[in-house]
């Protein structure tokens, strides 16, 4: 009874975990939005996109009032987005998204959390060239009638569709981001997040303990408070 219970315990503080950095993540998207775009969404197709992506963590409107509120204000630490590059272990390529108030301090955590872990940081470029930036645009099946949108979402840029169960996943290039959030916002579809994102062009196969090895480089790159994403082609 007491390992079961304990079992549910550290469930229930990784969700609490995981909702708390997404609630980072987002708040760190809404004051970049802000910074370049303004404080009012009707304008700012960037800050549109982070207060659905909040909604689609079930993120409490008065944090993100609070978060436009506070990146509105001259106070507010100007945040730079930075991408890192580098190799988890067994050669697993891996994409570190950041937003940071001082990159001297990310770099070097970064750094530590490759070599501590099996990987090693490699230079810009040395990566990059195994990813695709591509749109990701994610729907729950129940707000949207794929059957009946499929074609138009087609002609608004989607160059794939993949749907099961819980989600259906639309894939834009790069260069038709903007042409589908202005799709979606026509036909007043609601995504659950849509997000520009490194895509491998590659997977790589690792039996199980090797792929746990990598796994452990991700997660404590993830844990870093200033990394926003982090991408890798392991399959």
């Amino acid at each position: 009874m007491g390992r079961i219970f304990e079992k549910r315990k550290h469930k229930m503080f990784a969700r609490f975990d995981r909702m708390a950095k997404a609630f980072t993540r987002i708040g760190k998207d809404i004051a970049i939005a802000v910074k370049q775009g303004g404080p009012n969404p009707d304008n700012n197709p960037r800050l549109r996109m982070a207060i659905q992506n909040a909604k689609g963590v079930n993120m409490p409107k008065d944090r993100v009032e609070s978060a436009i509120k506070r990146a509105s204000s001259k106070e507010e630490k100007d945040f730079q987005e930075v991408v890192y590059e580098g190799y988890a272990p067994h050669g697993v390529p891996v994409m570190v998204e950041c937003a940071t108030d001082n990159p001297t301090r990310t770099v070097a955590n970064i750094r530590l959390h490759f070599s501590k872990n099996g990987g090693n940081m490699g230079n810009s470029g040395s990566v990059g060239f195994l990813f695709e930036r591509k749109g990701v645009f994610k729907f729950d099946p129940s707000k949207i009638n794929l059957d009946e949108v499929e074609l138009d979402l087609i002609d608004a840029g989607a160059e794939d569709i993949q749907r099961d169960e819980e989600e259906i996943v639309v894939y834009t290039k790069f260069t038709e981001f903007g042409a589908m959030q202005k799709f979606l916002e026509s036909k007043n579809y609601t995504p659950k997040s849509s997000e520009l994102q490194y895509i491998p062009t590659t997977t790589k196969e690792l039996n199980e303990q090797q792929s746990d090895e990598v796994m452990e480089c991700i997660a404590a790159l993830e844990e870093d408070d200033d990394v926003q994403n982090v991408f890798h082609n392991l399959a």
